[in-house]
């Protein structure tokens, strides 16, 4: 994953597809989110550039698009809604984005509203579709205020009485959650996912 090599990694998911192992489905995805973070780590030294951390994502939401049979199984039926945004004032989608394939293959309903999405259409969207989750993105440090304004703007709307507020990226944590409001934080996509699913059950 790390060195972009999109036919050598189309390679490795057919031969899992092939054999329709859920378990080595799973085991791909693990490789995936670690190759994802070395990407991170050339981008940071340099060696990487946007252009190709788009790749990156771009490579990683083909094969994950392919693997999620697998990773359904059996048809798992919809198990709770979630509503997702990249947050006013930011406009990373690359962790978004991932967290909503792998939510999506674990049987979820994703309403994805997109980047720099303003605080009324994260509460418009709640009301329309009643999720049991919001999770909202953000890198830059000044997405932190809008993640706060969207979590008070949703308990002065009362809609927060069973809502569960996930908020993800790489300037969030325990000290920020609680400053924001949230219910949990991740870093990590698979992580994320995972928060989500205890607490749907």
């Amino acid at each position: 994953m790390s060195d972009l090599d999109e036919g050598a990694i189309n390679e490795v998911v057919d031969k899992v597809m092939a054999k329709a192992d859920a378990d080595a489905a799973q085991e791909l995805i693990k490789a995936f989110q670690q190759g994802m973070t070395k990407v991170g780590e050339r981008f940071d030294s340099g060696e990487y550039f946007i252009g190709d951390l788009i790749f990156a994502g771009e490579i990683l939401q083909a094969a994950m698009d392919k693997l999620k049979p697998a990773l359904s199984g059996d048809a798992l039926e919809k198990r709770a809604k979630i509503v997702l945004a990249t947050v006013e004032g930011d406009l990373h989608d690359i962790g978004k984005n991932i967290f909503r394939t792998m939510a999506e293959a674990s049987g979820f309903e994703v309403f994805d509203l997109g980047i720099d999405v303003p605080v009324k259409i994260i509460v418009d969207k709640v009301k329309e579709v009643n999720p049991e989750i919001v999770g909202l993105s953000g890198v830059l440090t000044l997405a932190l205020d809008s993640m706060r304004e969207t979590v008070d703007a949703l308990k002065a709307e009362g809609l927060r009485n069973d809502l569960k507020v996930i908020i993800g990226g790489v300037p969030v944590n325990e000290n920020v959650c609680q400053r924001v409001g949230a219910d949990d934080f991740s870093t990590n996509a698979a992580d994320g996912v995972k928060i989500c699913q205890r607490w749907v059950g």
